[in-house]
């Protein structure tokens, strides 16, 4: 299949090639930007501009829901929708070039992975994952301020409102517990290091859920997309269109409920290893620290208790683990005395009983 039907089948239309002086000109505030932004990540300005200088880019029709800028692996190609203006394009080139650099191909122009993502004969693992990680490199990039936004029914602060937010809420939870540069670094190298670490701290059949959830969110959002576009090409309400208002309800609940299930698993599965690995009280108070400030990671919905029983839950076994600590590793639940006790017990115990007076509420005060 050539270039031009494979664009066509995505709905893109070429309309003019973006001059060399224009090219060059992304090409160079692009590759200076990365380098400023992630300085320890091993990054030569001048090579990176060289390399991205060498990419085609097109002013394009484009279909109704599509990305603003979408980069075309086959011909190394980046086409913007017409309607962007040209001061504004090298912002919605910044996540395609990072697209370009990831690329791992073989000697038969085949894509065998980019970046977080893998492509193999059958099946693509890891799209959505590395789509959110490239639009938080992105996001870092241009510098967008967190915004709270509600999607689906999800409340949740994000530095990326507009662009594959509720996958890249869950994949800055990942970055949370794991490390960002971690994550970046991995990105844009498209090696494994961040998926092992994660599989390390957790399990490798709960980082291919998490992993396998986060696509089915990115490919049930495109399904709303194509549902919503043949609807419009529709002139009057019939029965055929509220069978594809009816599928994209169902497709919307589902998408909610992934992102709560997953991101229970992403708490439940690091959180429930971390804690058994807690050897001293040093280790255990880092525990709690990092435990607590998961908050603003999360997304919440009406009636979302799940991490606050967690918390509750954890931080009773953080006290009777402390408890041992304090025994010599004998293991008792018999309390401390009221007037020995130490002041991480006291904090335990009065935030047990914020919670529980407050069991109602989303979050913890």
């Amino acid at each position: 299949m050539s270039i031009k039907s494979d664009l066509k089948k995505d709905g893109i239309e070429v309309l003019e090639r973006l001059d060399t002086l224009k090219i060059n000109s992304i090409a160079k505030n692009i590759a200076t930007k990365l380098c400023e932004t992630f300085p320890d990540y091993g990054l030569n300005e001048n090579e990176l501009f060289i390399k991205l200088s060498r990419l085609d880019m097109y002013k394009a029709k484009m279909p109704e829901g599509m990305a603003e800028a979408n980069y075309f692996y086959k011909n190394s190609s980046i086409y913007f929708n017409e309607h962007i203006p040209d001061e504004d394009m090298e912002e919605f080139a910044i996540h395609e070039c990072i697209h370009y650099l990831q690329e791992v191909k073989d000697k038969r122009n085949y894509l065998l992975k980019m970046g977080l993502c893998d492509y193999t004969e059958f099946k693509i693992y890891g799209l959505g994952l590395n789509e959110a990680a490239v639009q938080l490199m992105s996001s870092k990039i241009i510098g967008i301020p967190k915004d709270y936004v509600k999607y689906f029914g999800i409340d949740f602060e994000t530095t990326s409102p507009s662009y594959y937010p509720l996958e890249c809420c869950l994949v800055n939870q990942l970055a949370y517990l794991i490390g960002e540069d971690v994550l970046f670094k991995s990105t844009l190298r498209s090696d494994d290091n961040f998926k092992n670490k994660f599989a390390e701290a957790t399990s490798r059949k709960d980082f291919m859920a998490i992993q396998n959830a986060i696509d089915d969110i990115l490919f049930a959002e495109e399904d709303i997309i194509k549902l919503n576009n043949k609807i419009i090409q529709i002139d009057d309400r019939n029965k055929k269109v509220d069978g594809m208002l009816k599928k994209i309800d169902e497709l919307k609940n589902e998408i909610k409920l992934t992102f709560l299930r997953t991101q229970n698993l992403i708490i439940s599965s690091y959180f429930d290893n971390a804690f058994n690995r807690i050897s001293n009280l040093e280790e255990l108070e880092n525990y709690r620290k990092k435990l607590y400030s998961i908050k603003p990671y999360l997304g919440y919905t009406e009636g979302y208790t799940f991490f606050n029983d967690y918390y509750v839950e954890k931080m009773a076994q953080l006290e009777h683990k402390y408890n041992v600590f304090e025994n010599n590793g004998m293991e008792t639940s018999i309390r401390l005395n009221t007037k020995k006790e130490n002041k991480f017990v006291a904090f335990l115990k009065t935030l047990k009983k914020l919670i529980l007076g407050k069991s109602g509420e989303n979050e913890i005060e």
